[in-house]
């Protein structure tokens, strides 16, 4: 078995515990939205890690974030953090959304476990990602984004990953905002670094590195956060509370059918692109933390 063919059998494995086995799961589905939660606590501590808790209530759940952190050498202090919802939308098993950005994160945060880097990488797990609460003060990583913002801690780039299991070569499989139709393929066969304008030197730095680690392919967008996709994600949060921060995503509903429906399902997703993608990003963040001169 291939390294590659292992990480994709992973990453499926990650996705149907989550979107398979356990299902819908957020405040209108507790004890599931609790189990995914124990999963991904599961999955951190037999990599090594101790897992952190940032507890609150939202609509009388109580609801945790949940943070793992590999601690850097030479510039400790300096972080480079990587989240994903783990929670699903209402009437959907979110196996695309998102338990595909969660299985990406166990996947890279296990490959660097062990691995020394100069400055630290934290990865977070958020809760409350979808509505009600996605733009609110109880969005998962709202919460989390404005506790680090009082705590003064240095996030030098977020990366949110949002969605990253749908990949089709087929024409026209693609669709994007207005006007972005004019410079982008028209195949949904490539994963997109996104990011506000403020975010688009840390955006540039992250694809440079990606494109440095892997062959798959990559388009990359830096636009005002209004444009309609551009802030529909956790790095929404982090903007707000004046961090850098992009998205890497597969473009979710311009792309993907299937998305916030009951169909959303393991099946649907393309595990051996997930696994290129996942190995391009390990490479990434690893290089971004070990970046003599600083994200």
């Amino acid at each position: 078995m291939t390294d590659l063919t292992a990480a994709a059998s992973t990453l499926k494995s990650h996705v149907q515990r989550l979107a398979g086995d356990i299902g819908e799961r957020n405040v209108f589905c507790c004890p599931a939205l609790g189990e995914a939660a124990g999963y991904i606590k599961e999955q951190w501590t037999q990599q090594g890690y101790e897992v952190a808790t940032q507890s609150y209530h939202a609509r009388g759940v109580a609801c945790e974030n949940l943070e793992v952190t590999h601690q850097g050498s030479s510039r400790k202090e300096q972080i480079i953090l990587v989240g994903a919802h783990y929670d699903s939308v209402e009437g959907s098993p979110g196996a695309d959304d998102n338990a595909s950005g969660v299985a990406a994160m166990l996947e890279i945060s296990r490959r660097l476990a062990g691995r020394p880097t100069g400055c630290t990488v934290r990865f977070v797990a958020f809760v409350n990602e979808e509505p009600p609460f996605f733009f609110w003060n109880q969005m998962g990583s709202m919460v989390y984004a404005r506790a680090a913002r009082k705590r003064g801690d240095d996030i030098r780039m977020m990366l949110s990953l949002e969605m990253l299991g749908y990949y089709d070569n087929l024409p026209n499989s693609q669709r994007y905002p207005p006007l972005c139709r004019f410079f982008y393929p028209n195949h949904g066969n490539f994963v997109a670094f996104v990011s506000n304008l403020r975010s688009r030197r840390q955006l540039r730095h992250a694809v440079r590195s990606f494109r440095m680690n892997s062959t798959f392919p990559v388009e990359h967008l830096a636009a005002p956060g209004i444009v309609p996709g551009v802030s529909w994600s956790d790095q929404l949060s982090f903007w707000r509370h004046g961090y850098r921060a992009l998205m890497v995503t597969d473009t979710a509903h311009y792309r993907y059918p299937y998305y916030h429906t009951a169909w959303d399902c393991p099946d649907k997703l393309d595990y051996e692109a997930l696994a290129c993608v996942t190995e391009g990003l390990s490479g990434t963040v690893a290089a971004l933390a070990n970046d003599a001169d600083g994200v």
